[in-house]
């Protein structure tokens, strides 16, 4: 198993929470950016950096997981292609996206888009707070119980 992560918009608290995990656990960690990050110099934690454009870093994952990998991303369609390649998917909030409830975050995703395209104001995500970071964490702890 090995944890992809979405990195570009990850926030850097869920990426150090990433690192002590991976430094733990020796769990493969790979970020997949459009530009340079900085990443702890471990054997099993790297930096693919790809092409700046729309999804090639979403591409790039899809392209490299492999069955039972973990990807960590906010972006549900891309979680959503992880899910039907028989991965794993967890949002930087610490929701799991699964076969049972995918087709109803892209649904309602598709619809919020369809309002803000129409000139309405839906607001925006809340603030990432500390609760957030601890579900994540949590949510990553059982998952690599469950998976290693």
């Amino acid at each position: 198993m090995k944890i992809w992560v979405d990195a570009d918009a990850c926030p850097g608290v869920i990426k150090e929470i990433l690192f002590k995990a991976s430094r733990r656990t020796r769990v493969p960690l790979t970020l997949v950016a459009n530009h340079a990050m900085s990443v702890p110099k471990l054997q099993w934690v790297d930096l693919l950096q790809v092409e700046s454009g729309f999804d090639v870093a979403d591409n790039e994952i899809v392209k490299r997981l492999e069955t039972g990998d973990l990807v960590i991303t906010g972006d549900i369609p891309l979680a959503a292609e992880v899910v039907e390649a028989g991965g794993h998917a967890l949002n930087p909030r610490g929701e799991r996206y699964t076969k049972d409830n995918i087709r109803q975050r892209l649904n309602m995703r598709d619809f919020m888009d369809t309002l803000r395209s129409s000139g309405v104001d839906t607001g925006g995500p809340t603030a990432f707070s500390p609760a957030d970071r601890r579900e994540f964490a949590n949510q990553l702890d059982r998952f690599l119980q469950q998976h290693r």
